[in-house]
Formats: C-alpha cells, sequence, structure tokens
C-alpha cells in the first residue's frame, strides 16, 4: 500500500558510518539493536542468543566485555554471528583493545568510567588498525565527576557537555567513524539531550531510553522518548532497553519505527479494540495470528476488525482486510477491494495462508527486480 506523503518525517542529516558492513546515519535506514543478557564468557550461550537476536530482526547486538575470559570468547561470538558485534565496555580500557583484536565491530565506551584521554587514545588506535567504529555512550547515571560538580545533577547541559568533550578527543586523535549517544532513565532528560546535541553535532546518534523498565512500562517509556526524537527526525540507530528477553526489544523497536513510517519490517497488524458489534472473536483471533505471522519478515498489513462501522474503511487501506459480518459470514478485502467471503470455521488458517502467500509473492517479485538485467540505453542521434 501506499505510505502518504504527510507521514513523511524529513531526518535530520548526519554523517555516515558502519558498524561492520551496516551503514548508519547519511540517510541509511534506521538500524535496530539489542543487548545479549547471557555470560559473555559462555560463547554458546551468547552466540545462541545473537542469532536469536538476529532472526528477531536486529541489525547489530551488542554484548558486554567486563572481563578477559569475555573478551577471549569474543573470537569464537563474532565468528558465528549473522550481524555485526558490538563490544560494551566500562572501566578497564584494555577490554576495549582486546576486543578490537578479537573483530567486533564497533566499541562503545562510557567517558564517565573509561579513564584518561591517554587511555582513550589507546582504545582509538586499536580501533583504527582493527577497523572497528566507535560509540560514545554518555549515561545520566555515570557522569564524570567534574560535571556533576559543575551542574550538581544530571542534566541535558551536562550530559552534552561530556560528549562534546570526548568528541574533541576523538577529533583529535583524527578518529570520526563514531555514533554517540546521551541516555537517561527520565524521558524529559533524554529527549532535551538529544534535542541539544543534534544542534550541536552531525554525527550519527544512538538513540535509547536507558533503564526503561520491564516489558510494558519499557515500551511505553520508550515509544513516548524514542517516539518524539524519530519525530523530529532525529536518530539514526535505536536500542529499546527493557528488563525482559531481548528479544522483546527488537520487536518493540520495529513497532515504534513502523508507527512512524520509519521502516516496514514483517506485519503491521490493525485490528479494533472489540465491542458487543464484534462477529468474530476479535481479541483471541489478533492474538493467534500475531503469534503465527511473526516469522514473516516481508511488509505487509493486515486489518482485523469485528464489524462493519470501520472494518470496510480499513480494510481499503490494507493489503489484506478482514470485516466481521453477520451469521458467521466475514468479508476478506484484497489490496482494498472486497474479494470474497470466509466462514467462522476456516477464518484464522484462511488469513494466515492469504498473508504467507502474499509476502511470498511480494518476496519473488522483488528477486526478480533485483536480477532482472539492465536496460540498455537508447541510442542517441
Amino acid at each position: 500500500m501506499t505510505v502518504r506523503a504527510y507521514r513523511d518525517i524529513p531526518r535530520k542529516t548526519t554523517r555516515r558510518i558502519h558498524v561492520g558492513g551496516v551503514p548508519v546515519g547519511g540517510g541509511a535506514p534506521i538500524t535496530v539493536q539489542s543487548m545479549t543478557n547471557t555470560l559473555t564468557s559462555d560463547a554458546k550461550a551468547t552466540s545462541y542468543q545473537v542469532a536469536a537476536l538476529a532472526e528477531a530482526g536486529a541489525d547489530l547486538v551488542r554484548v558486554s566485555c567486563p572481563d578477559e575470559d569475555s573478551t577471549r570468547a569474543l573470537k569464537q561470538i563474532v565468528a558465528s554471528s549473522p550481524v555485526p558485534i558490538i563490544a560494551d565496555i566500562h572501566f578497564h580500557y584494555q577490554r576495549a583493545i582486546e576486543a578490537a583484536e578479537a573483530g567486533v565491530a564497533c566499541l562503545r565506551i562510557n567517558p564517565g568510567n573509561i579513564g584518561s584521554h591517554k587511555r582513550v587514545g589507546e582504545v582509538v588506535k586499536a580501533a583504527r588498525d582493527h577497523g572497528c567504529s566507535m560509540r560514545i555512550g554518555v549515561n545520566a547515571g555515570s557522569l564524570e565527576p567534574q560535571l556533576l560538580e559543575k551542574f550538581r545533577s544530571p542534566c541535558p547541559e551536562a550530559l552534552v557537555a561530556s560528549a562534546m568533550t570526548h568528541i574533541k578527543v576523538l577529533e583529535d586523535h583524527d578518529f570520526t567513524e563514531f555514533k554517540i549517544s546521551v541516555k537517561a532513565s527520565d524521558v524529559f532528560l533524554a529527549v532535551a539531550s538529544y534535542r541539544m546535541l543534534a544542534e550541536q553535532c552531525d554525527y550519527p546518534l544512538h538513540l535509547g531510553i536507558t533503564e526503561a523498565g520491564g516489558l510494558r512500562t519499557g515500551t511505553v517509556k520508550s515509544a513516548i522518548g524514542l517516539g518524539a526524537l524519530l519525530w523530529d527526525g532525529i536518530g539514526d540507530t535505536i536500542r529499546v532497553s527493557l528488563a525482559a528477553d531481548p528479544v522483546e526489544e527488537v520487536k518493540a523497536a520495529y513497532e515504534i519505527l513502523k508507527a512512524l513510517g520509519l521502516r516496514r519490517h514483517g506485519v503491521t497488524v490493525i485490528a479494533c479494540p472489540s465491542c458487543a458489534r464484534q462477529a468474530f472473536p476479535v481479541i483471541k483471533t489478533v492474538e493467534e495470528l500475531e503469534k503465527r505471522l511473526g516469522h514473516i519478515r516481508t511488509p505487509l498489513t493486515l486489518s482485523i476488525v469485528g464489524c462493519v462501522v470501520n472494518g470496510p474503511g480499513e480494510a481499503r487501506e490494507t493489503d489484506i482486510g478482514l470485516t466481521g459480518g453477520g451469521k458467521g459470514n466475514h468479508m476478506v478485502y484484497m489490496s482494498g477491494v472486497a474479494d470474497h467471503k470466509i466462514t467462522d470455521d476456516k477464518l484464522l488458517d484462511h488469513i494466515v495462508d492469504l498473508v504467507e502467500q502474499k509476502a511470498a509473492a511480494i518476496d519473488a517479485a522483488n528477486a526478480a527486480s533485483a536480477n532482472a538485467p539492465a536496460q540498455p540505453l537508447a541510442a542517441v542521434h
């Protein structure tokens, strides 16, 4: 279906860097990332979780490296990963050097605890020598002591001052292949900090509301904070931080991007909340469809509406639509046009089949288009 022009969000122009083979910034699609919560030293368990995150759609995966056992495991993790690996480094700059040597695509350092400028310089050298990009990861919970003393508490000015100081350090080392974050658990603080930083630099921004909370509360907080920034055109890569299965972070991130029309991924289900007019059990149907269609990565829209009040109108705007009808007969719409009816007993399997067939047809058409030979230029007379 065509995305209406009023949904277009002009994005702030930033520099482009690469995390492995994945472009970030400079107009590239907004990337989704998550972080493993296994012990990184357990290469098998961590690799399994990386694979699960990649399967869910993560473009990048970050792993924490708190000790030498973790960095020793990185080589195996990197080798088996289907997506670029980012090493998360705190306190011990040597871990960053070891991670670069192990082949990670990016080093995340926290200016508040990584150590002196000299140590940052050594990390920069390792990144350059091994083809890593970097992230300056400023966090309201771990600001440098001198900034807390100056500003008295975490505030946008303090977070941005930290970021700008370390931008200069990297630039002084002639290193510009980096992105920046200024995260906070407070939505207002995070949004204000990112907006201020976006006005002062053109490096790619990694968005996140840190320590956002559990699955429901963290998703809501992240949707508000990240949604406000993305709507402003700010942000090049995002992570939704949840005290939950990391796969849920990837799902939530895509829902935020899909809601803003910034990235299409998988099946977007439009569904009514249901009421006494529903002609079939809407909530149960949607729950089952989301489970059974979770494997599809092809962008598709599916409307599931229980009655004819809004059902036909929603169906006209989606790839496939279902509107509840009388006496157990419901109308199925294809590409916005009423196509055929379906009865209660066949409803669920039928919709799943239609979506899978539509996705397969789109994938085949895209593959054919990508493999089509270039047309010769017309002769000029």
